[in-house]
């Protein structure tokens, strides 16, 4: 057993406070579902840490891709002089791609990292619930989902807790730990371990519509789509106003484009929806994108067009 696996095991067991809570899990391997941008970037920064991964997704070919996307990060990497070429090898020799939940039976947690849609979460956590080991704990990378309606579908709610990755992952700091109503104090703990591994800062929050930071987020962003909806200002004046005015990297239409508009049309109907209060209602013109399929970046368009060399405002 590595001095990893001890300490998180050590830390699992500190925690226990009754018999139906003692669970060893075994941490060296992590599955990921998911080889997307949030998936890849976790599996990225596990192997990193010195984690073997596992890493799924709908089929082989789509974790192959993931895999090869987090080879062209690692070795931008090398060229910036941020890791040396033995550490790139040795972290992308841990990144295994599978064909899908059923090779995860030997992972100490599995985390889900799929599309923010809820019936398909459901779906995944069947499939793994079938092959998860009885010490295993399984995570959803949610970004406003309630934990405690998502663990109904966990193998075991006591092993079921929500991890929320900030994108891009190699590169934020944070990690949002949200307990549902029946997760065990050494899931959290053992989790804890896995998150300071990584090297990031971990908050915790309540069971609540969007957590903390989409709490807060999302209504500034659904709120620009609103100004720019009303005709209040441009693209390029709105973003320029809060990214100089508020001190922000960048300005709220850019990051909506980041995030990508279907991601932010989902939370905020999270919000609007586990809430019931009218202010979370998403904005008309954020729904128009989204059904025209401007996503954003990931999709060439969305309040930008990103087809040149700059992106250019599409109204």
């Amino acid at each position: 057993m590595t001095s990893r696996t001890s300490s998180l095991v050590a830390a699992h067991r500190s925690l226990d406070h009754a018999p139906l809570l003692r669970y060893d899990p075994v941490m060296d391997t992590i599955g990921v579902i998911g080889a997307g941008q949030m998936g890849a970037g976790i599996a990225q920064v596990s192997a990193q840490a010195g984690f073997h991964v596992l890493l799924a997704d709908v089929d082989r070919a789509r974790a192959e891709a993931g895999r090869a996307g987090i080879a062209r990060q690692f070795d931008r990497l090398v060229a910036k002089e941020k890791i040396a070429g033995a550490d790139r090898d040795a972290a992308l020799a841990r990144i295994e791609p599978v064909d899908g939940p059923a090779a995860f039976g030997g992972c100490g947690l599995v985390i889900e990292a799929a599309t923010e849609r809820e019936g398909i979460k459901r779906t995944i956590f069947a499939e793994v619930g079938a092959v998860l080991g009885g010490d295993a704990i399984l995570a959803s990378n949610t970004s406003s989902i309630p934990i405690t309606r998502l663990a109904q579908a966990a193998p075991d709610p006591a092993r079921f807790v929500g991890v929320h990755f900030f994108n891009p992952v190699p590169v934020m700091g944070l990690i949002e730990l949200i307990r549902g109503l029946a997760t065990a104090d050494a899931t959290v703990a053992a989790v804890e371990s896995y998150a300071r591994a990584l090297g990031k800062r971990v908050v915790h929050a309540n069971d609540a519509p969007g957590f903390i930071v989409n709490r807060v987020l999302m209504p500034m962003l659904n709120e620009a789509c609103f100004a720019l909806g009303e005709g209040v200002a441009t693209i390029a004046d709105i973003d320029a106003a809060c990214q100089l005015g508020l001190n922000h990297p960048m300005g709220p239409l850019t990051l909506a484009d980041f995030i990508g508009l279907d991601t932010c049309l989902e939370i905020t109907r999270v919000l609007f929806e586990g809430t019931g209060d009218p202010k979370f209602r998403p904005a008309p013109l954020l729904v128009k994108y989204v059904e025209a399929g401007w996503h954003g970046r990931k999709a060439g368009r969305g309040f930008y067009d990103y087809a040149g060399p700059e992106p250019v405002p599409t109204r």
